[in-house]
């Protein structure tokens, strides 16, 4: 069928033609905005799941909700970085913010005293103050001065409510990848976030991120728990399913049969990302409306080595010979969340020996520990790639340390 109207969105972080199977999470969103309108506090929440399965495509939903009720989106893709290039990151942003929430030449005295502390808070990184160009404020002494980001970024995000309060008017920070940050900006935020709450001010964070993000905020605060809710989503249904995949068809005037939206689940398993993939091929090697599980079949090469190539492979080739080896025991164990132990065991080596390689992978984003002792892929159908990818285990052979010379010291 004709490849222009290719209903289909197999990109990252792209819009489906469907959104379906998550109207419970945009509610929640929806009742966070209107509580903080009228004063009152609500959770929060921070989006869990795997790889693929939307949870960017739920941020830009919350935007859209955000711009459409007259707030101010303040929007991080988050990365790894030292609390200096965080700072910055996010002072570039919360500057943009002020502008929006009022022209600066109708600024209030808040507005200009929320501009002051957005000066203190980026001098203590830039003595020039060069992200505060255009603002022409005194910074505020005693204000998101005292080098502590904890502290300081608090008092940016209260007066920055206070002064969109004022306008009628709240703040919505969206960050994306939120697993990346580290340990003392996760703090911030967090503390920050409380104190916003506690002060009543309009303004929230809303996050999304690989699900060993709970357990993160748990460990930054013990009172995050309390704060946000952790929604975790994952694949769709059946029924949702054949709505992600039979909807944009229709939309352009074609329809499945019953049949074949059954033989794509059984392809995809539900997988949000995959559905989109799949619809893409099979939109292309269809002839004719309706498209049939013949038509589905026949796409299931192109969709696999769509996925081999680019989805897959782009993972893989991230990894070093010993974490790829570590990879591959685990996909010989099965899809499930392996145990630590016994992947170590089919490396012919002990824990201790693998727990580094172990490590690496879940800080670079290709592993997940749901549980203690374990740890699981990031993106569904891994396994099948890497046993595809990688025939058979070979283990890096261990490197012997050098012997020390005589009379040396450590």
């Amino acid at each position: 069928m004709d490849p222009v109207m290719n209903p289909y969105t197999p990109n990252a972080g792209a819009e489906p033609q469907a959104i379906v199977g998550r109207d419970d999470q945009l509610a929640s969103f929806d009742l966070l905005l209107k509580r903080l309108a009228r004063g009152k506090s609500e959770q929060s929440m921070i989006i869990t799941g795997l790889r693929g399965v939307g949870k960017t495509v739920l941020l830009g939903q919350f935007r859209a909700k955000t711009l459409a009720a007259g707030w101010i989106v303040v929007e991080l893709e988050v990365s790894k970085h030292d609390d200096a290039h965080f700072r910055r990151e996010i002072a570039s942003r919360l500057r943009a913010a002020l502008f929006e929430i009022s022209p600066k030449a109708r600024w209030s005295a808040q507005l200009r005293r929320a501009a002051g502390a957005l000066k203190s808070f980026t001098l203590s990184v830039d003595a020039m103050g060069n992200l505060q160009a255009g603002i022409d404020v005194d910074a505020i002494d005693g204000v998101a001065d005292h080098g502590d980001l904890s502290m300081d970024l608090t008092d940016v995000l209260v007066e920055l409510g206070e002064a969109a309060r004022q306008h009628d008017k709240g703040v919505v920070l969206l960050f994306d990848e939120i697993q990346f940050l580290g340990q003392k900006q996760l703090e911030a935020l967090i503390a920050a976030l409380h104190k916003a709450v506690q002060r009543k001010v309009p303004l929230t964070l809303v996050g999304a991120g690989l699900p060993q993000i709970a357990e993160l905020t748990g460990d930054a605060k013990s009172y995050s728990e309390r704060l946000f809710k952790f929604p975790r989503i994952g694949d769709l249904n059946r029924a949702d399913a054949y709505a992600a995949l039979a909807k944009p068809a229709e939309d352009e005037g074609a329809n499945f049969e019953e049949d074949a939206l059954a033989r794509a689940f059984d392809v995809t398993g539900g997988y949000p990302y995959f559905i989109q993939e799949l619809g893409s091929a099979v939109w292309g090697a269809a002839v004719e409306a309706p498209i049939t599980r013949e038509d589905v079949e026949n796409s299931v090469d192109v969709y696999t080595a769509k996925l081999d190539s680019s989805f897959f492979r782009v993972r893989l080739d991230r990894a070093t010979e010993m974490q790829r080896a570590y990879m591959r025991a685990m996909a010989e164990l099965g899809p499930e969340a392996q145990k630590a132990a016994d992947v170590a065991e089919v490396m012919g080596r002990t824990s201790p020996q693998v727990a580094p390689t172990r490590a690496e992978l879940i800080n670079m984003g290709l592993l997940y520990t749901p549980d203690h002792g374990y740890a699981a892929f990031t993106v569904p159908h891994f396994d099948k790639f890497i046993l595809r990818a990688i025939p058979e285990l070979v283990v890096p052979a261990v490197r012997a340390r050098k012997p020390r010379a005589a009379g040396s010291v450590d």
